[in-house]
């Protein structure tokens, strides 16, 4: 009965892809095909039917979203046999295996997690430290570089030895440096979550063996967006058991610009050259006028697997095209047309999704929704975590579980202010610098032998964070952080200024309080043993992506990029700005793979739609301040001309 409820639903493909338990499998899922349920039951029936236990398996998925909802439906199949699965991203996943093993590398397991801005505070740093102006030499380049870097798994020695030109060999200097200064300040940035756990695995063949043993069953859901440290890590995972399935779509490839590689996919087979091969053809979102024009947009492509998508829906509209005078006039059209099919057809806002190539096309539609004053999200906007104020709040507690946290004692030294300003900290990192010690080791002896007036200031600080760090010890996480938030007059700093600004930052920081108290909740049953309640919140924060944050409101009209728009779906997309130098986008123009994968990005757009796509672009658009004729793009002369309805302003 239990493998009947698993797999009832499923196509011939989609119980093929479950069924088949032992060694390698590669499914090459379309879009829209059921590659998430085909996960989901494949994990239950390999715990529910085989009689797996949910602890040797391990499921990575790209979004914390698409991990909770699987885990969800696991949960809804099996019930508490379901509970102990381990799922999540790859993040997500090393961060728990450092957690408890990274002291095998001489580091400490209480690591804080460093996220952009943090990672160019360093270079910041270390550029200064150096002699070097860091607007002559952009931090941000040189963080970009390390991580290219770090996601191809290439340490620092390796990144010098094989530097290229000058700007390279500066790079590659100052990944070392970065490295030490990382090291220094008990810190890890994103790419060191992966790099640093392969590193654990070849160092410590034994730690890798625990885990080869702990998860007999490994299986990876878009497989075509992993990078080379990643599949590092996967494969030594698999490289004992080789019980190893992953999902993807070569076709829907599109993060090359983060270092995911295409060739991890398409070179599956001979990686594992036992693997089984199933494709998942049947797609179960868009018509099929959708999935045509989709499928003859990237059939231009020469790095891909072959596969025909089809519905067994009937009909289904053209695509629409409407060609614009300028931009203003696309986005006047697009958004009438989404008031006229609310009016007449009654759907709801979040039937709809405005996708564009560059966050910059933004603008225009915004402005005219507010003229309509229709509501609407920009998905990939300043998330709640990344505002000033939140961001404040999390650094004072990660200085309370790592002293050595520079970016965090920088941040907050003077938050609200007490009068140790950019003087001060300067003097304190040159003596940190010189001494090589912590800048919150530096701001102790600084302080005692500063003049009174500003060793008092000093003194009292370090004496509020040791309070602190005591009243974490015994405080649930949300009173924590409203008696953080009481002690620095924080709140009291925004009552006092009384704008609206203030008053929308305090409302933020409250809110911050209500999900570190649901947190607190939903981990009160089930402590973690190797970590603190407030080390698992500051894990999970740093954690969250865009993606993770974006929900379907019935109220809201939908505008992001076609990158953020990956694993959704709307009934009604409008593809917006599809012009030569822009969607391809200028940057690939001259560069064959990445023209290849301009056009895989216009496939995942169109088949974000469900029921209606349509088409614009602009003869002419401001950009840069400037007005420029803009050229079709290229991708519109590979849609089938019979799949195309064009449209007049009227239409």
């Amino acid at each position: 009965m239990l493998a009947e409820s698993i797999t009832t639903g499923l196509n011939a493909e989609q119980l093929r892809a479950v069924e088949i338990t032992e060694g390698p499998l590669l499914v090459l899922a379309g879009a829209g095909s059921g590659k998430t349920r085909v996960l989901t039951s494949r994990v239950a029936y390999l715990i529910g039917v085989c009689g797996i236990p949910a602890t040797s398996l391990l499921a990575v998925t790209f979004t914390n979203k698409a991990a909770g909802e699987m885990k969800e439906r696991v949960e809804k199949l099996l019930g508490p046999d379901g509970g102990d699965l381990a799922i999540g991203t790859f993040h997500s996943i090393c961060v728990r295996i450092l957690r408890r093993d990274i002291g095998h590398l001489g580091r400490s397991r209480g690591f804080v997690i460093y996220d952009d801005a943090d990672s160019i505070g360093v270079i910041k740093q270390a550029l200064k430290r150096e002699g070097l102006d860091p607007k002559a030499h952009d931090p941000k380049r040189i963080r970009w570089r390390i991580d290219q870097w770090k996601n191809a798994g290439v340490l620092p020695a390796q990144a010098a030895a094989n530097a290229y030109d000058i700007d390279d060999e500066l790079s590659a200097r100052f990944y070392g440096i970065y490295q030490r200064m990382l090291v220094d300040a008990n810190a890890l940035d994103f790419g060191d979550l992966l790099l640093q756990t392969v590193e654990l695995f070849k160092q410590r063949p034994r730690v890798l063996e625990f885990y080869q043993k702990r998860w007999q069953y490994v299986l990876v859901d878009e497989f075509q967006d992993t990078n080379g440290v990643q599949f590092d890590l996967v494969n030594l995972l698999a490289s004992g058991h080789r019980n190893l399935c992953v999902v993807g779509d070569p076709d829907q490839s599109i993060y090359a610009w983060r270092g995911a590689n295409v060739r991890n996919i398409l070179d599956f087979e001979q990686d594992y050259p036992e693997a089984e091969v199933i494709k998942l053809e049947r797609n179960y979102r868009s018509t099929q006028p959708i999935l045509t024009g989709a499928s003859a947009v990237v059939s231009n492509n020469i790095e891909r697997k072959e596969k025909r998508l089809f519905t067994e829906r009937e009909g289904g509209d053209l695509i629409q095209f409407f060609e614009a005078d300028d931009d203003r006039e696309e986005a006047a059209y697009v958004i009438r047309k989404i008031a006229t099919a609310c009016a007449s057809e009654g759907r709801a806002y979040s039937n709809f999704a405005i996708l564009y190539r560059t966050n910059a096309q933004s603008r225009s539609f915004e402005e005219e929704l507010l003229k309509y004053d229709m509501p609407y999200t920009v998905v990939g906007g300043v998330r709640f975590y990344d505002r000033a104020e939140i961001k404040d709040a999390m650094a004072y507690l990660r200085l309370i579980i790592n002293p050595s946290d520079d970016q965090a004692l920088l941040r907050i030294v003077n938050k609200p202010a007490r009068g140790i300003g950019k003087t001060t900290m300067d003097k304190v990192g040159v003596l940190a610098a010189r001494k090589q010690i912590a800048m919150m080791v530096g701001l102790r002896e600084f302080g005692a032998d500063a003049p009174a007036r500003v060793s008092g200031k000093i003194r009292d600080f370090l004496a509020l964070l040791d309070e602190l760090r005591e009243e974490s010890e015994r405080r649930p996480l949300d009173q924590l952080i409203g008696r953080l938030l009481e002690r620095t007059g924080y709140l009291d700093s925004l009552a006092k200024e009384g704008s609206p600004e203030a008053e929308a930052r305090r409302d933020n920081l409250l809110e911050l309080m209500a999900s570190a108290r649901d947190f607190h909740l939903a981990n009160e049953e089930a402590p973690d043993e190797e970590r603190s309640e407030l080390e698992l919140f500051l894990d999970q924060v740093a954690l969250i992506s865009d993606l993770d944050s974006w929900e379907e409101r019935t109220e809201r009209v939908s505008l992001m990029t076609v990158h953020s728009s990956k694993g959704l779906e709307f009934p009604v997309v409008f593809l917006v700005g599809m012009e030569e130098r822009i969607f391809p986008h200028a940057s690939s123009a001259g560069d064959g793979e990445g023209i290849e994968e301009e056009r895989r990005l216009c496939y995942v757009a169109m088949t974000r739609a469900m029921e209606q796509l349509n088409i614009t672009h602009a003869a002419e658009r401001r950009r840069f301040g400037e007005r420029s004729l803009q050229s079709p793009s290229r991708f519109l002369d590979e849609i089938p001309s019979d799949l195309i309805e064009t449209l007049s302003q009227g239409g």
